[in-house]
C-alpha cells in the first residue's frame, strides 16, 4: 500500500520518488502558472535568461467592423521550461509560476519529440529553408513542413517559380500535390 504524506503528495512507501533533474543535463519540464498567465510568465523567464516555451494556437476572431488575430495556448496553464537544476528556484520565483508539474511526487522531464509534436500541432515551422537552387523533375524529396510533414514523394514537374508537383507514393497509391518548393528537402532514396 502506498502512503502519501504533505501537502505535495510525494510518495513516501510503496515506491521511490523520481527526479529527472540533472545539474549538468538541460531538460523540458512543465511548470502551472495562474490562470491566462502563461506570456506573462514566458516574459518574465526570458528576461532572467531561462528558455521556455509556451505553444500558442493563432485564430482570426471576426467582429462586426474588424479582424483580430489572437494567440491563445494549447495548454492552459502551463507552459515549458528547458532547464537544469541550478535553475529550478529561479523558475519557482517567477511571478505567477504555482509549481513545476509533478507525477506522484516525482519530477518528471518531458522528452525533446513531444515538445517538437506540440510545436507541429500549432503550425510552427521546425526546419528552415534547406536546399539551394531548383528541385528538378524526378528527385526524391521529403516535405519538411506542414500537415504533411515527413511524407516523402518524387518531383513530378514544376508548376510555377516557387511551386513544384510532387507525386506523393508512400500513401499506397499515387497523389499528386502542389508543394512550395521551400516545404521541401532533397533525399537520396524512399523508404
Amino acid at each position: 500500500m502506498d502512503c502519501y504524506c504533505g501537502q505535495e503528495n510525494k510518495m513516501v512507501m510503496g515506491s521511490k520518488i523520481i527526479d529527472h533533474m540533472s545539474s549538468t543535463e538541460k531538460k523540458w519540464f512543465a511548470v502551472y502558472t495562474r490562470y491566462r498567465s502563461e506570456k506573462f510568465v514566458c516574459d518574465r523567464l526570458t528576461k532572467k535568461g531561462i528558455i521556455n516555451y509556451v505553444p500558442l494556437l493563432k485564430y482570426t476572431r471576426v467582429y462586426t467592423r474588424k479582424k483580430k488575430e489572437v494567440e491563445i495556448p494549447l495548454i492552459s496553464c502551463y507552459i515549458f521550461v528547458y532547464i537544469t537544476r541550478d535553475e529550478y528556484v529561479n523558475v519557482l520565483e517567477t511571478e505567477n509560476v504555482i509549481s513545476f508539474l509533478k507525477l506522484r511526487g516525482s519530477l518528471v522531464s518531458i522528452p525533446q519529440e513531444e515538445i517538437d509534436i506540440m510545436r507541429w500541432v500549432v503550425g510552427e515551422e521546425l526546419v528552415e529553408k534547406v536546399h539551394n537552387g531548383k528541385i528538378e523533375k524526378g528527385t526524391k524529396v521529403e516535405i519538411i513542413s506542414g500537415n504533411l510533414t515527413g511524407i516523402k514523394g518524387t518531383v513530378v514537374k514544376r508548376k510555377s517559380k516557387k511551386y513544384v508537383q510532387v507525386a506523393l507514393e508512400t500513401l499506397g497509391y499515387t497523389l499528386e500535390i502542389n508543394v512550395a518548393e521551400d516545404m521541401l528537402n532533397k533525399v537520396h532514396s524512399l523508404v
